[in-house]
């Protein structure tokens, strides 16, 4: 009788195992897919860092008048415009500040650098001391291939080592893209393209 009670709870013990393990897998894939498309959610893969659904760039319908060549970003939508004109812009996903550090306002590109070295402004490292002074550029970088420096301001819209960032709210007021997006944004705009930033 005892044995016949050990077998069962080892049965029922790996059925509860295989059950609690399906279950697992169940809520992780239906909160990838239930993501709404061009949404991105944060997704843990099996190594336990990050990642983010792409957000993909396309060309969309776009009835704001700005002029062609205008930067428009969107604060809210997490989504950076560039205006094509005849109603069409290219719409890339970005991260932008998180609370606290969003700002809106229009600017104006005035350098632009491909693989720009990194001097954290004296703010960012007042909080945070552990920051290196001086970063080179390259794929370490936090500003990633390309930036585009607005105005006299402390803010760029840039690239990112981080691309699972890209749809969320967590810069200190930068515009951050993925590399292959901001290289793409980097080769249409010029110095002088207004920058209008919307919350």
């Amino acid at each position: 009788m005892f044995r016949k009670t050990a077998i069962l709870a080892a049965v029922l013990t790996g059925a509860a195992i295989q059950l609690t393990t399906t279950s697992a897998f169940a809520q992780d894939a239906a909160s990838f897919f239930s993501a709404p498309f061009n949404q991105p959610g944060a997704v843990v893969n099996a190594g336990g860092r990050p990642q983010q659904m792409a957000v993909p760039r396309e060309t969309v319908a776009y009835s704001a008048r700005f002029a062609p060549g205008t930067i428009v970003i969107s604060t809210k939508e997490r989504r950076l415009y560039y205006v094509l004109g005849n109603g069409q812009a290219v719409r890339y996903g970005v991260g932008v500040g998180r609370p606290g550090f969003t700002w809106g306002g229009t600017k104006a590109i005035t350098r632009k650098a491909e693989w720009p070295s990194w001097t954290p402004p004296a703010q960012m490292l007042k909080r945070r001391p552990d920051l290196p002074r001086h970063m080179k550029g390259g794929p370490d970088n936090p500003l990633g291939a390309r930036a585009m420096y607005l105005g006299s301001s402390l803010y760029r819209i840039h690239g990112s080592n981080e691309p699972w960032t890209i749809g969320q709210a967590v810069s200190s007021g930068c515009i951050r893209m993925t590399n292959e997006d901001v290289m793409d944004l980097y080769a249409r705009v010029k110095v002088g393209t207004h920058v209008v930033v919307q919350n």
